[in-house]
């Protein structure tokens, strides 16, 4: 008997605006992958420890904890993989994109987001996880 590959895309969204956080994660989940979403910061530091998100899709403009302090906050967790950080937000500005950078992000993506893009990012970056889940190596 041949066992077979288990392994899927655990994604968590992060974004104050409900609808759109909804709306990224129903379109993920269409695609096969697990999501979990968070409207908060705070919210997601907690779901981000039991989840253990392969990616992360933040938003940098959210009240209380902007984007850039949540990714700060997950890449020093002491369980270690924060997962592959994407800001997804409306400034295309070259200075938010080195934010992102400063800020521990991997990628930064400009509102609206190209599906085709995003899905393209998330399928590499599943095709280099581990039978255990674990990236097998840097995604990207």
């Amino acid at each position: 008997m041949v066992a077979m590959d288990t392994t899927m895309l655990k994604v968590l969204c992060v974004d104050d605006n409900h609808d759109a956080a909804d709306s990224e994660a129903m379109l993920l989940e269409l695609y096969g992958w697990e999501v979990a979403v968070c409207y908060d910061g705070a919210t997601a530091l907690l779901e981000a420890a039991n989840f253990h998100p392969d990616a992360c899709l933040i938003d940098y403009n959210m009240p209380g904890m902007n984007g850039c302090e949540l990714a700060q906050h997950l890449r020093a967790r002491e369980e270690g993989n924060s997962g592959y950080l994407i800001l997804v937000t409306a400034h295309a500005a070259d200075s938010i994109a080195k934010v992102a950078v400063e800020c521990g992000f991997d990628l930064h993506m400009v509102k609206p987001v190209d599906w085709e893009d995003l899905t393209g990012v998330l399928a590499k970056l599943e095709g280099r996880l581990g039978s255990d889940g674990a990236a097998t190596e840097s995604a990207f």
